[in-house]
């Protein structure tokens, strides 16, 4: 037992002094392999060290059933990992002294409302960036009605309701990066697209790097984005992130990522222009809120064992092996990011995947915080993260199966499919329809997307989407107590009220 203590102790000694090419090496290979283990068709890697690259390259296919390689050139979304440059570019505000981050939103958007009129006018701009305003998840706005623009989601959030007071908890919220992208359109003068593009990108040479989707389409090199339908992975259409830019709509490259990754660690001065001052590049990434355990954190913590977890500026973090890790993910059906950063060791990794929530980019980031932060080739993350990840998927079909194991048999709707039919609607939700059609009901959320009902049991429906790569969802029906008519709508905890027909 000594002799095998002994040789694992030289190893790890030894591993100290190879270079840092060998270690590129190490992880180009192990990268691979990891894709391979998870089924990912197809990433992009770049690590930098010191503000030089150190590994910058493409594995796998841009689309399955294609020969068409990935490169460290090939695009790919960068979905939440967008966070981080809005807090950048409000920053840059802030050094020009056009944006305090303790100031009120309103006085930058008089017409902005939540649904409490105190909140409404205590929210600051920082709380923008903090997922701590009180105000529950509200991705339904974007993500079921698409058509949306960016001014009606936000027009949308005066009907948001208070999930916990303000600045007294944490949950991910979206819209609230979308608000502080008006916030940079009205104290710059510029589209927050443009914003990024003339003070982010450009200064940094991240010329293959676009605000959004539509800006993007251009670009010949780009990746398809997979999911798993029915045990097959194969190509869907693309999400688009665009209505909620600031939040997430960047598309970018490996190459174009390492220098933003390069910049996150510190190297805010490029060709000899200041884009950021050292004490707003700080405050970026101080501490902002604490997030509890089991309250909106990675399922990571369970391998990485943290002491703390906490938010920054667009930027998650815990520490590891003694050190703060800043890290975010970003995910859109059929696409991840990943960008983590141990500044103190002047070290960053960015990873790109077109697999629906390939979690291997977590095993990537901790693999490539060993090798080249710690001279520790010893733990085979990929192996330890995928038997989580499996174990958390296979803990959330039994509980799906536990549903369905409650279903009563033999039931029938109190009213006809066909009086089911009609509009219903919430200010805050909006709109959605229940059409009777060929014997069967059908629920439009929007032009793009649908579900057919089936019927479960009493007044509940399951819901199988026009999106095959979806979730079944229950639908339920509530009837009025006094006609017996319907009434409403639960759809995953939202009611929409039935719409009466007027004479």
């Amino acid at each position: 037992m000594k002799n095998i203590l002994l040789s694992a102790i030289l190893a790890l000694v030894c591993f100290q002094f190879v270079t840092a090419q060998e270690k590129a090496e190490a992880f180009d290979k192990y990268a691979e392999a990891a894709r391979k283990t998870w089924n990912v068709p197809g990433m992009s890697v770049v690590i930098v060290q010191d503000g030089k690259v150190v590994l910058s390259k493409g594995y796998g296919v841009r689309e399955l059933g294609k020969n068409e390689p990935v490169n460290a050139q090939t695009l790919f979304g960068c979905m939440s990992t967008t966070k981080a440059m809005t807090a950048a570019a409000l920053a840059m505000l802030v050094d020009e002294g056009k944006v305090s981050l303790d100031d009120k939103v309103t006085k930058y958007l008089p017409g902005f409302r939540v649904d409490d009129r105190y909140v409404t006018g205590d929210i600051r701009v920082r709380d923008l960036l903090t997922h701590n305003t009180g105000i529950g998840n509200a991705d339904f706005l974007w993500a079921w009605t698409p058509e949306l623009t960016s001014s009606e989601v936000v027009s949308r959030m005066q009907y948001a309701r208070q999930a916990y007071p303000l600045r007294g908890g944490f949950i991910y919220q979206n819209i609230m990066y979308l608000v502080a992208g008006q916030v940079i359109e009205k104290a710059s003068g510029m589209s927050w697209e443009r914003f990024i593009t003339d003070r982010l990108f450009e200064p940094l040479g991240m010329t293959d790097t676009y605000p959004n989707l539509l800006m993007s389409l251009k670009y010949a090199n780009r990746s398809s984005a997979h999911h798993e339908i029915k045990g097959k992975i194969q190509p869907i259409p693309e999400d688009v992130a665009d209505p909620i830019g600031p939040a997430g709509s960047v598309w970018s490259t490996a190459d174009d990522m390492g220098k933003w990754v390069s910049f996150m660690l510190g190297n805010t001065t490029v060709n000899g222009k200041q884009l950021l001052k050292p004490e707003t590049y700080r405050e970026l990434l101080r501490p902002q809120v604490v997030i509890p355990p089991n309250g909106g954190f990675y399922p990571t913590t369970a391998l990485t064992k943290p002491h703390w977890t906490t938010y920054a500026l667009g930027w998650f973090q815990h520490d590891y092996r003694g050190e703060m890790v800043n890290f975010h993910t970003g995910s859109l059906d059929g696409r991840t990011a990943m960008i983590g950063l141990i500044p103190d060791k002047k070290l960053g990794i960015y990873i790109f995947g077109n697999l629906d929530h390939a979690e291997v980019r977590h095993a990537l980031m901790y693999k490539a915080f060993d090798l080249f932060g710690f001279g520790d080739d010893s733990r085979d993350w990929s192996t330890e993260a995928k038997s989580l990840y499996d174990g958390l998927k296979e803990k959330t079909k039994k509980q799906i199966d536990a549903v369905k194991a409650k279903r009563v048999e033999n039931t029938k709707t109190s009213l006809a499919l066909a009086d089911h039919a009609g509009k219903y609607f919430d200010p805050f939700y909006g709109t959605v329809e229940v059409i009777y059609t060929d014997g069967k009901l059908r629920l439009i959320l929007s032009k793009d997307v649908t579900a057919d009902l089936t019927h479960w049991h009493f007044e509940s429906f399951m819901a199988t989407w026009s999106k095959a790569w979806w979730d079944e969802n229950l639908i339920s029906f509530q009837l009025d107590p006094a006609t017996g008519e319907a009434a409403s709508i639960d759809l995953d905890g939202a009611v929409f009220t039935k719409i009466k027909k007027t004479n």
